[in-house]
């Protein structure tokens, strides 16, 4: 065999072995509600590392405006697996349709509830929540609960104010900006930066755990990677991988400064301020759960809290042990 033709040869093992690992690769379609939001910072850290990519995996991200979309976009099997938030397990087991987390992202949801406009001023508390007009990410999602179970505290009904979806970015501040809502709920850095321009007063803050037991009374898991039990069973090699990828990520996260984590960002999340941005992740590191655990108590608080204004999981027998399951995190090689 000539040079040349060793040459080409080697190519084309090469060649071959790429498209090899590449067909290798396990296909995930993944759903989010808001992917800007430092709530999901874990899932942009996992994907911008490679850490997907490490373990195998193919997984393709579809963004949606809350996490309520996301939710439905499983739900109706465009989408094999969420991170969202983890009182939509409890929900859809009240619905009778299971799904289970299998990852922590978040320790406590970061979620603020603050004033827009002339209303902030006389605001005392959540009974003068009524008649207004609510921005959350999207209704039926995870910032939209907060604030339904704050009126629930006062003797207030869900129908008492209405709610807009306002996503979580640059359309929420567009929204506060333009006087469209009365008081919004949202989370980093869209909060951070409104009051850094005094066009919001926070009055709900659980970006703390001292606030989460605040606002909740005990500890709140935020967000999780949920899916259906059936995914895990007929893909029990994907669902590991996933965890895999995202423990490691959440350990980056846990061991590099503000500055190094938003340079992993895209640009475009840090809504045209870089120096707030790496003060709202500087901030928001505390949020994010170091191991993927997630506990009992935490399950236990998001039930409680759900019966004060969901019918159908106050009617429900809900097994809390169904919602959750720590068997891949305690799989993950340690590194």
């Amino acid at each position: 065999m000539t040079r040349a033709m060793k040459a080409i040869a080697a190519v084309m093992l090469a060649l071959a072995a790429a498209c090899t690992a590449a067909s290798a690769q396990i296909k995930v379609r993944l759903a989010v509600g808001g992917q800007t939001a430092l709530f999901y910072l874990p899932l942009t850290v996992t994907e911008r590392l490679g850490y997907f990519k490490d373990e195998g995996l193919d997984v393709a991200i579809s963004d949606f405006a809350g996490g309520a979309r996301a939710l439905q976009a499983l739900m109706g099997g465009s989408a094999d697996v969420v991170t969202g938030s983890f009182d939509h397990t409890i929900q859809m087991h009240a619905k009778s349709q299971p799904i289970t987390a299998v990852v922590q992202l978040g320790r406590f949801p970061g979620f603020v509830l603050a004033l827009v406009g002339p209303k902030a001023a006389g605001y005392r508390g959540p009974a003068d929540l009524k008649g207004m007009k609510i921005g959350v990410t999207a209704p039926g999602s995870s910032t939209h609960f907060m604030v339904l179970h704050m009126m629930a505290q006062a003797g207030l009904k869900p129908d008492d104010a209405s709610y807009l979806s306002v996503g979580a970015g640059q359309t929420a501040i567009a929204a506060a900006r333009r006087g469209e809502i009365d008081a919004l709920v949202s989370v980093d850095p869209v909060i951070n930066l409104l009051d850094s321009e005094k066009a919001i007063r926070i009055v709900a803050d659980t970006r703390t755990i001292e606030g989460t037991r605040q606002v909740y009374g005990g500890l709140y898991p935020a967000a999780v990677l949920y899916l259906p039990p059936a995914y895990a069973q007929r893909n029990p090699a994907a669902v590991q991988s996933l965890t895999n990828a995202f423990v490691r990520g959440l350990k980056w996260i846990a061991s590099h400064p503000a500055e190094e984590i938003a340079k992993v960002m895209p640009p475009e999340h840090a809504l045209g301020n870089m120096d707030l941005f790496v003060r709202s992740i500087r901030s928001s590191v505390p949020m994010y759960s170091p191991d993927g655990r997630l506990s009992a108590d935490s399950a236990e608080t998001t039930l409680k809290v759900l019966r004060e204004f969901d019918s159908n999981v106050r009617d429900a027998k809900i097994d809390l042990d169904a919602t959750y399951t720590n068997a891949f995190v305690d799989k993950v090689p340690s590194r």
